[in-house]
Parts: structure tokens; sequence; C-alpha cells
């Protein structure tokens, strides 16, 4: 039996399949800022929103290495590309 609620988000999982690495390549495409995914969680929607624990730094000398959760919504096949919705800080 699961313990996940329905409807509910996965638990975090720290070894990043091959899907939620493609979603995130797909999605994260931002200049400036170098988005390293370390976790990942899901939750089943009209679609899949992931979220990723992630370490971002700014692409310029000493920049400082943050921490942030990034949510990205995969709808349903042949509705549209993954996108971020939310990016959020949780260590700076």
């Amino acid at each position: 039996m699961s313990d996940t609620i329905l409807g509910g988000w996965t638990a975090f999982d720290f070894e990043i399949t091959t899907e939620a690495k493609k979603v995130f390549a797909e999605a994260v495409n931002l200049v400036g800022v170098k988005y390293t995914p370390y976790a990942f969680a899901t939750q089943v929607v009209a679609g899949t929103n992931y979220s990723y624990l992630s370490k971002a730094q700014a692409v310029v000398p000493g920049a400082p290495l943050r921490v942030v959760k990034i949510h990205i919504f995969q709808p349903l096949p042949g509705q549209g590309q993954p996108h971020i919705t939310q990016i959020v800080d949780i260590h700076p």
C-alpha cells in the first residue's frame, strides 16, 4: 500500500529519473543562472506538477550558491511544453 495521498505530492526522490531530467531540461532554459537539480517530487493533476530542489548559481565570478525549489508543470501529451510556474529561494 502506498503512503501517497490521492492528488498529493510524492516524497522527494534524490535519484532523478530520466523523465524528470528531460522535463527539467525542457523547462529550465534561463540565462544568467545555472540550475542543478538534486531531488524531485511529483503530483499528478491534469498533467504532472514537478517540484525540484536545485542548486542555483548566478553565472558571474564569486556569485554565492543558493538552494531553490523550482515548480514545473508538464501538461498532458499534445497539450504543450513543460514550463516553470514558480521559483522559490529556500536557502540563501
